[in-house]
């Protein structure tokens, strides 16, 4: 079955909890390294997610990010019970 969008946004803001690299997030997410950098680059856009620049670049779930991932999850769930 195909996610929607929410859902890829979701799970990227997951991982991205606690820092994860690019490589980390497509396996993570089950995506590309080409279909993972719009996701990236709305979310970051949008300050849901930043970006530091250490020895590699690390994505780090910003606060509004976190709130924003508790939500969709919140409402996933709710959507799955029946």
């Amino acid at each position: 079955m195909k996610r929607s969008k929410h859902e890829i946004f979701s799970k990227i803001l997951e991982i991205c909890l606690n820092g994860a690299s690019k490589t980390r997030i497509v396996y993570q997410a089950n995506l590309n390294f080409r279909t993972v950098n719009p996701y990236l680059d709305i979310l970051i856009k949008n300050n849901l997610l930043e970006a530091s620049q250490e020895n590699h670049i690390l994505y780090k779930t910003t606060k509004e990010g976190a709130i924003m991932q508790e939500t969709i999850s919140k409402v996933n769930n709710m959507l799955l019970q029946e």
